[in-house]
């Protein structure tokens, strides 16, 4: 029902000089469904007050709503076209009124985890890029188009949204920046199995993919499948999911992802994550899981590194140590990092596995193919633990699809179906395998994953092909060294 429009607003905004992406594409279209998802989120409230004999206090005042400005009607419900800004007025309009009044409702919302913070955050961050006028006038009619006012639209419009990030992420990007396969985080929350009433924390948010899924998860009954009750659907929208997010358009699409898939006032944080003193980490602001992918490859400041007992300019180590002192005593955590992780020779490193094996229970990993994420050229693996139990034992899975994975050829939840399957008893196969802590080289704690159950076959070439090969060969240098001698000659 939605997918025709968005291409149509995808059409809009690649014709105007403003945008030259498909990451000014999702950016520009997340301000606009975040402005009409309000205007109904509004309506309904209002609806509701109404019933209930009530007054409803908007949020946004007249002027500034949806409906007066984006998309005017008259007394019909027809589209106003005499009194719809467009051309220049619409730009001045929405730069030097509309961001600035959206973006003053930081300083005068009482705290972040409030509807007001977060429009003040957002339009604090984003900027419109829209050029023309005429460009946003059709933007906006088409927006209009969209309905959040049933589950099953939201659901329809979460769905196509996740498609417009899935394509952002491949933009010339490294994919994992923006995108973690979904297939991949649903078997991390299956193994993790996250219950009504634990805290879900990714401290490198992304797109909230994760916390997206998990929500899809726990509002399904999570593994028992179960119908929730009122009070579990409230603490699973206020009281569930939290997270923290660096760069303003990630943080702008994970607000408007978990929005659309129906939580309606996010708890998730514009900030520096790594930024935080890890001594500042308190039992308060400690979480029952945490589920992550963050950024590998980056490097972090020397005031950055001093947050950290460990000291590495490598994001994804400092991550990992925010993660271990974020989880509660007996929490659990599911994290992708890069495979080198598990090898590395230097300091930092075999601290950090060091400090990994010994103060939380690294139960299972689970070794990624190459190209699970698209765009990026590392390999990646997946560290499930439990904090506060040392390491026993450490079960190995190496995932084969058996094909090679790409843009047409993506990972998908079979795929992840025998991981999820055997992990539940540590199960030996072909592609599994545990090793106990104490075969572990404690000079280097060493992780590498190497399968003992791939037997190295010997393949013996025929004769005639090796002969062949020999009679090339002969006849190269043959042509290299007549070439040497007309040099010399």
């Amino acid at each position: 029902m939605f997918e025709q429009t968005f291409k149509n607003i995808d059409d809009i905004l690649h014709k105007d000089a403003g945008c030259s992406s498909e990451l000014d594409y999702t950016e520009q279209t997340s301000w606009m469904l975040f402005l009409k998802y309000l205007d109904d989120l509004e309506f309904a409230k209002s609806q509701e007050a109404e019933l209930m004999m009530e007054e409803y206090k908007f949020i946004i005042d007249e002027e500034h709503r949806w409906s007066s400005w984006a998309a005017p009607k008259t007394a019909s419900g027809e589209f106003d076209h005499d009194n719809a800004l467009t051309g220049d007025d619409l730009i001045d309009y929405v730069d030097q009124e509309l961001f600035p009044y959206l973006k003053s409702f930081k300083q005068r919302a009482d705290n972040p985890n409030t509807i007001e913070y977060k429009i003040g955050e957002i339009f604090g961050e984003i900027k419109n890029k829209i050029q023309s006028g005429y460009s946003l006038r059709d933007a906006l009619e088409k927006v209009d188009e969209l309905r959040f006012r049933s589950q099953e639209e939201k659901h329809e419009l979460s769905h196509i949204y996740e498609v417009k990030i899935k394509n952002m992420g491949n933009a010339g990007r490294n994919g994992g920046e923006y995108y973690t396969p979904r297939p991949l985080i649903r078997a991390m929350i299956d193994v993790v199995q996250p219950q009504i009433g634990e805290t879900i924390y990714d401290g490198a948010a992304g797109s909230a993919g994760f916390l997206c899924e998990a929500y899809d998860y726990l509002r399904q009954g999570g593994a028992e499948k179960r119908k929730l009750k009122t009070d579990e659907l409230k603490i699973l929208q206020e009281r569930t999911f939290y997270a923290k997010e660096k760069k303003s358009l990630a943080y702008v699409i994970a607000i408007m992802n978990m929005i659309l898939h129906g939580i309606e006032a996010p708890n998730v944080i514009h900030t520096n994550t790594l930024a935080e003193n890890l001594q500042d980490i308190t039992p308060n602001n400690q979480y029952s899981i945490c589920l992550a992918n963050p950024p590998f490859g980056g490097k972090e400041r020397k005031e950055v590194q001093q947050n950290f007992p460990i000291k590495t300019g490598e994001t994804a180590f400092l991550f990992m140590q925010h993660f271990i002192k974020s989880l509660k005593p007996g929490g659990r955590a599911a994290v992708v990092i890069k495979n080198t992780f598990l090898s590395n020779t230097d300091n930092a490193a075999i601290a950090l596995r060091k400090e990994l094996l010994e103060s939380c229970n690294l139960h299972t990993i689970l070794d990624c193919p190459a190209k699970t994420f698209l765009g990026a050229g590392v390999k990646t693996v997946v560290l499930f633990f439990t904090k506060g139990e040392p390491t026993q034992s450490t079960w190995f899975y190496q995932l084969d699809p058996g094909r090679s994975l790409g843009k047409t050829n993506p990972l998908n939840d079979d795929d992840l179906k025998e991981f999820v399957k055997l992990q539940k008893s540590f199960a030996d196969s072909d592609k599994s395998w545990s090793i106990p802590f104490t075969s572990l080289d404690q000079s280097t704690w060493d992780l590498s994953v190497n399968n003992p159950n791939t037997k190295d076959e010997i393949v013996f070439r025929e004769p005639s092909s090796i002969i062949e090969e020999i009679i090339n060969l002969d006849k190269e240098s043959e042509l290299i060294l007549a070439n040497i001698q007309k040099v010399f000659s």
